[in-house]
């Protein structure tokens, strides 16, 4: 059984089909990557594997750990154990970072030994995101995902407006999140990380790569190959082999 299977999914956004026929499995213990340009699919993907309201299923199945979930609302999907970090979270006004970290960790961890482990003490008082830099964010995602503890990560773009200084800092919490210190066969947790400069990799290792173009997954493979390949060519030949 694997952690997440997707069996021939097709989303629509309003009057708009935007995935069209998405096949994807999972298995424990391992990262796939997701590469495509800006507005080919990719976070339609993870926003319908999370149920948010916006994205309609028009055909296909959603599976996690065996379970069907494609109709599950979104605070169902969270219990269960997935877990997303947005890339453009919103600020909360009104919300201290510490309440929102309380709220993810429940009785599981210390949010305060998080914060510490990561240098983010000193943003627990402040509210959600406001007067954040780009890394800080970040950290701020990552880190309620690490309260959260969910057995499938889902992250996008989680290279996306961070400084270098912060990038490692967001690979260290993702490579915890993920358990990258252990052994495959060891590890609990799966994830589907999306990217379009491929940056990430720099930072955290993936299982798997696909390529996504309007909607579709093209292909898959080793994730430094592809990512070689789009550094080389582009998009344009992806688009060529598409059609």
């Amino acid at each position: 059984m694997s952690m997440l299977q997707v069996k021939d999914l097709w989303v629509d956004i309003e009057d708009k089909t935007v995935l069209k026929g998405i096949n994807l499995e999972i298995p424990y213990g391992e990262t796939h990557i997701l590469f495509g340009k800006n507005g080919s699919g990719k976070s339609t993907l993870l926003m319908t594997i999370m149920g948010f309201a916006r994205y309609r299923v028009r055909q296909g199945t959603i599976y996690f750990q065996g379970r069907d979930i494609t109709h599950a609302p979104t605070s169902e999907r969270a219990r269960l154990g997935l877990g997303l970090a947005f890339q453009r979270p919103p600020t909360i006004r009104g919300v201290k970072t510490a309440d929102i970290l309380r709220a993810c960790a429940g009785d599981r961890v210390s949010y305060q030994a998080l914060a510490a482990a990561y240098d983010f003490t000193p943003f627990l008082e402040r509210e959600i995101n406001y007067g954040f830099s780009g890394g800080e964010i970040k950290r701020s995602e990552l880190l309620q995902l690490l309260a959260q503890d969910p057995a499938l990560v889902m992250l996008d773009e989680p290279e996306s407006g961070v400084d270098m200084e912060n990038l490692q800092v967001v690979g260290e919490i993702i490579g915890k999140l993920l358990q990258k210190d252990r052994r495959r066969p060891r590890r609990e947790k799966s994830g589907l990380i999306i990217t379009h400069t491929g940056f990430i990799l720099d930072y955290v290792n993936a299982d798997t790569g696909y390529i996504m173009m309007d909607g579709r997954l093209l292909c898959s493979g080793n994730p430094r190959e592809i990512l070689d390949h789009i550094k080389k060519f582009g998009y344009v030949e992806c688009e060529k082999c598409g059609r």
